[in-house]
This record gives structure tokens, sequence and C-alpha cells, in this order.
């Protein structure tokens, strides 16, 4: 229900496939750190003269559950920078989003020290904060993340939303169940099945399955799923973010041997019991971290690990939301995100506090070219002409075929694509 005034994603390569979901939203390619909010005002169409939310999760590596957990770790200093951008756009509401390993041990005293630094720059917080999991608000994940939710001094404060499922597979009957995995990727047809796929990421297909509930609105089958979203030109019969994986024999068989809802004892990868949920879906690292892929589950009934559209389908993504082409790049950038139902019952809070009744939209949108989905880091930093922020990863591109995407590139920059 808001129209966003403008995105900010320092890495290009995501800022382009943000740019080909939403191409009329103002992405800045750049970097939180020195960016000024007259800058996000002037750049922004229309001019974001008046922001009520400011929604953001900074990099969250130095605070994750997962690895060591340096206090001092430079990452954590675009905490700060977020804080700054909601005091200098003024921002009447924000949303602050990150792991729930900023809520135990000595995190917790960074936690409370930023509480105290937006209630110094005239803003309430929703307390007691709260670790939201997606598994309560419809999706067919466990995960579990801190949300802190603040308005400025005189403005409603937001409450946070009351769960309306219990994760599928559990006993609680105070809530009724959320979708299965098997509810979430039941009607997609099975990529093995297509050699496309082996180069590609996407193949035209009448093979689908009937969906449960749960699917048919991800595949937008009526018009009630596109809720206060804009409608969006797309191909409903291609199966998009799909490209195979070539696993071995001997791997497919120990998947195979997998119980689901249990730990493969090499690869350490979890099998997606068909009627729970999945585990929580991360990103992996970016190139100037060693460029490691997360381990994808294992299909619940496939000898394969899942790909990325059914990841997306495990996260909540509509079938029509594109992801970069590669594996490594679509599951960071769902890994990265927060699930779509999830953000949708936080911002339904939010517009609830502000007094908004959101109207549904009729302008369909098109999306950009599928080139934005295919670049690479030094590509992608073309087109926005910015220097390349990353280190690059290109380990299977010849030289030929990247002059040729180059070439394409600049096509599109001097076509004016990027805005």
């Amino acid at each position: 229900g808001f129209n966003v005034a403008a995105a900010v994603e320092i890495d290009p390569v995501h800022a382009a496939a943000h740019k080909y979901n939403f191409p009329g939203t103002t992405v800045v390619p750049h970097s939180v750190i020195g960016l000024a909010a007259r800058e996000i005002r002037s750049l922004s169409v229309p001019p974001a003269h008046g922001v009520d939310v400011v929604f953001g999760g900074a990099p969250c590596q130095g605070f994750s559950l997962i690895g060591q957990r340096a206090f001092d770790d430079p990452r954590n200093a675009l905490v700060m920078e977020f804080v700054r951008l909601v005091a200098e756009l003024d921002a009447r509401c924000f949303v602050f989003e990150n792991v729930k390993g900023l809520t135990v041990g000595r995190h917790r005293g960074f936690l409370e020290e930023l509480i105290e630094t937006f209630e110094d720059l005239g803003y309430r917080i929703q307390l007691p904060w709260r670790v939201l999991n997606a598994a309560h608000y419809g999706v067919p994940q466990d995960r579990e993340r801190l949300f802190l939710i603040g308005a400025k001094r005189g403005v409603d404060l937001p409450e946070y939303p009351s769960p309306t499922t219990r994760p599928a597979g559990t006993a609680d009957g105070s809530l009724p169940p959320g979708p299965s995995c098997a509810d979430a990727l039941g009607d997609l047809p099975d990529a093995d099945d297509y050699a496309e796929l082996l180069d590609g990421d996407a193949v035209r297909t009448e093979n689908w399955g009937i969906p449960s509930a749960f699917a048919k609105d991800l595949r937008c089958l009526d018009n009630d799923a596109w809720a206060f979203g804009h409608p969006r030109l797309w191909d409903s019969g291609e199966l998009t973010a799909s490209a195979r994986t070539r696993h071995t024999e001997i791997s497919r068989r120990r998947f195979s041997e997998t119980v689901p809802g249990t730990v493969e004892p090499i690869s350490r990868f979890f099998r997606l019991p068909r009627d729970g949920v999945s585990n929580t879906l991360r990103a992996g690292t970016d190139s100037a971290r060693g460029a490691f892929t997360s381990p994808r589950p294992i299909h619940y009934e496939r000898s394969r690990c899942v790909t990325v559209r059914e990841m997306a389908r495990l996260h909540g993504f509509p079938d029509w939301f594109r992801f970069h082409s590669t594996k490594w790049h679509g599951g960071r950038q769902i890994g990265n995100a927060v699930p779509p139902p999830l953000a949708r019952a936080v911002a339904a809070q939010i517009l609830r506090a502000l007094g908004v009744s959101p109207s549904a939209s009729s302008d369909i949108l098109e999306p950009g070219s599928e080139f934005l989905l295919r670049m690479d880091m030094s590509q992608a930093a073309r087109y926005w002409q910015i220097p390349v922020p990353i280190g690059r990863r290109d380990r299977k591109s010849g030289a030929r075929k990247r002059k040729q995407e180059d070439i394409e590139a600049d096509r599109l920059l001097a076509g004016g694509l990027h805005a």
C-alpha cells in the first residue's frame, strides 16, 4: 500500500534486479555512508518531500549467530547510518530489521544504545521489541528476525502484527496451520525435466500441477492476489529462476536416502519435510568474503537441492518476481530479503497507525529488460555508471560471451534505461 520513493542498494547486481522488478522506482546504487537525505529527495520521482516510513536492514554479518560476532565489526557502523537517514529524512515512522543475534549477549547492549539514540532524536520505540518468525505470518519457513518499530513523537506508534498462522506440522491449535513445503512447491514443474535449464534459468511449460491456496496466490491466478501492488505484465506459463544444479549420482543417492526433516550427514544439507516448514534460507557471502554459496535445502520429494524459484516460493515471493539468472546471486537476493507476507503484515500496521486506507492499483507495469538479470558485477557497475564496489565473481563466462554481454550493457546504458 506504499509508494516507494527510493530504494538504496550498494550491490549493482542486486540494484539491477530491483530495477527489473520495479521499473518505476528510483534505485540509488550507492552505499548509505555519506548519502544525504537531500540527495535521496532530489533523486526520487516524484520528489519525496514528506517521508512516511524508512524501512531498512543494515548488513547483519556482525550480529549473526553464525560465526564470529565481533562487537566492533565495521559493518555494524551501517546501523548508525540508518539512524542518521531516518532523522535527516524526518520520517514519521521507521522499521529496522536485523538478525536475532542482535538481541543476545554483548550485542544486546548495542541494541539498547540504538534505542536510546532514536529516543534522543525524538522517536518513540514500540517496546518490548519483538523477534518475529515468518512461519507465524503465512510463510513456510522457520525464520526469526528482530523488528524494531518507531514513530516520531506526536505520531501514533505502530503495533507489532499479531501472528496469523502456526508453523505447518506443529500441534498448537490456537492458530490455523500455515502453508507447508508441499503447499509451496507441489505445483511447480520439476526443473530436472528440462534440458534448457542446464544453461538457462527459464523455460515455458504446461506441466504445472494443481496449486494449493498458497501457490495459487503466488501464481497470481486471481485479481485478489495483487493486493495493493501494481499488476504486472508477465508470462504465467514460464518457469523462471530454475537453473538446474549438476549433482553427482553419489550426491543424489545420499539425498534420496535422507529422511525428510533431517540433515544429510555429509553435505549437512537439510531435507525439507513435506508437511512441515523449511529451515531458514540464508544468503551466503559476497565476493569480498569468499563468495560462498549458502546451502540450499534438499527437496522433500526429489533427490536434488531446491532451485532459486523453489527458494522464492518458500520465502513467499510471487512468481512474477524475477531474480538474477545465476543461482549464487539469486540465492543471495532471497536469503537477504524479508519474506513478503511478513513484510506485508508489518507494513499494514504502519498504515493503520498513519490512518491510511490503501487502495488497489489498476496501473499494469511492464518489467525492465531481462539483461538486467544477467549482468555480472562489472557490467552492472558500468550500467549504473559507478565503480565496482564489490569483488567480482565470474568463473564460467568466456571472454567472447562476456564481450557480447558488455556490448549489450553499453547498449542499455546508451538507451538511458537506468533512470
